[in-house]
């Protein structure tokens, strides 16, 4: 079975930094695009990354500049540098596998996702 793990969510101040984590398991993320994703209360989930394998890296405008995904392909972990935060990135975040820009443009395309972290920045 496929499992996603993420961790590394918490509480920051505005201009702090944050690295989530995403652990795969049943499958190799090398092979795999992986997203991440964001949803703030009263709102819709939105992407913030796309990590297509060592390929090519896609950012939301929002984050771009600040934040940075990135693959561990020995861990089989997929990551996320958030750095100087903002208020607007408190949300909790999630990571989500396949599909790749399918996926990453309309979360019904994604195969499996992670139970999410929370990151609040104030």
């Amino acid at each position: 079975d496929v499992q996603l793990v993420e961790s590394g969510g918490g509480s920051v101040q505005a201009g702090g930094s944050l690295r989530l984590s995403c652990a795969a398991s049943g499958y190799a993320v090398n092979r795999y695009c992986m997203a991440w994703f964001r949803q703030a209360p009263g709102r819709v989930r939105e992407g913030v990354a796309l990590i297509d394998t060592n390929i090519r890296r896609v950012y939301d405008d929002s984050v771009k500049g600040r934040f940075t995904g990135s693959s561990d392909d020995a861990a089989n972990i997929v990551s996320l540098q958030m750095n100087n935060l903002k208020a607007e990135d408190t949300a909790m975040y999630y990571c989500a596998m396949g599909g790749c820009d399918y996926c990453y443009k309309d979360t019904a395309n994604c195969h499996y996702w992670g139970q999410g972290t929370q990151v609040t920045v104030s």
